[in-house]
């Protein structure tokens, strides 16, 4: 496995900012924010931006994040899926393999939503597929339906592409009602990334993503879930996600160098 932060974790600064703390934190990889990306393009070029990445040894795995697509329609559907294109193509030329989508159940949701869900999965699929890039359905605590990790994989299957996967996100697995059996339905095939945090002395109903902490600083237990994706063979990449208010005054490269830490303390890399 191979340890990553994400933009989140530092979400003020820019996209170059990102790239140059992360580097100098002795970090390999970066989750990439897409707004933060897309903004960054807006004043720079692919070339540019490819240079940057490479002058720094930077990887950048997986990008964060898409909604939209599952249960949009009509006009919404077609600016969603346009949104998602142009992402793709960004994915595409600066070859991050991973692009992180939402499952958009807000409102509880019928039998022909679940289906049309999955049909729009499948069809996304399709298209990330034609631009070499893999998705990882994720998972929200707070969803009327694919809120827990084992809905997540039965949709998953369900869409039936090889290049859909899940996000395990440990906040929201942690938080929603997923049980510890089931990691067991994790396989290298279908579990395409993974988010790392903590959370302390936070009723986990009432935890929001500004609770997130470092991991091995709260109540989760995080070694037996290394343990289970060690054992499955999972040789991707793991993210460290927060949102906390606190760490977003600190430096950048700071919190990187805490953070990379941290989450390589976890991994059991350190």
């Amino acid at each position: 496995m191979k340890p990553c932060i994400s933009e989140a974790t530092t979400l003020p600064c820019s996209f170059a900012d990102d790239v140059a703390a992360y580097a100098d934190a002795g970090c390999p990889g970066m989750e990439v924010w897409l707004t933060k990306l897309e903004t960054h393009l807006e004043s720079h070029s692919l070339a540019e931006t490819q240079r940057l990445l490479a002058d720094r040894n930077m990887a950048v795995p997986a990008a964060a994040y898409q909604g939209g697509l599952l249960l949009s329609q009509g006009e919404q559907r077609r600016a969603h899926f346009d949104h998602f294109r142009r992402r793709l193509e960004m994915c595409q030329a600066l070859g991050i393999g991973t692009l992180l989508i939402v499952a958009d159940f807000a409102e509880p949701a019928d039998s022909s939503a679940l289906e049309r869900a999955a049909v729009a999965l499948a069809q996304a699929g399709q298209w990330a597929a034609g631009y070499s890039v893999r998705l990882a359905l994720e998972f929200r605590a707070r969803n009327t339906f694919c809120a827990s990790l084992d809905t997540a994989l039965a949709l998953v299957a369900h869409c039936g592409e090889a290049n859909v996967g899940v996000n395990l996100d440990l906040f929201h697995y942690y938080t929603g009602p997923s049980k510890f059996e089931d990691l067991e339905l994790l396989t290298v095939e279908n579990l395409a990334h993974v988010q790392l945090c903590d959370l302390a002395g936070v009723p986990r109903e009432l935890a929001s993503d500004a609770d997130r902490i470092l991991p091995g600083d709260g109540d989760f237990r995080l070694p037996p879930i290394i343990a289970r994706l060690d054992a499955l063979g999972y040789q991707g990449w793991v993210s460290l996600e927060l949102m906390n208010p606190t760490l977003w005054q600190t430096r950048a490269v700071q919190v990187a160098e805490i953070g990379i830490t941290a989450l390589r303390k976890a991994m059991g890399l350190a």
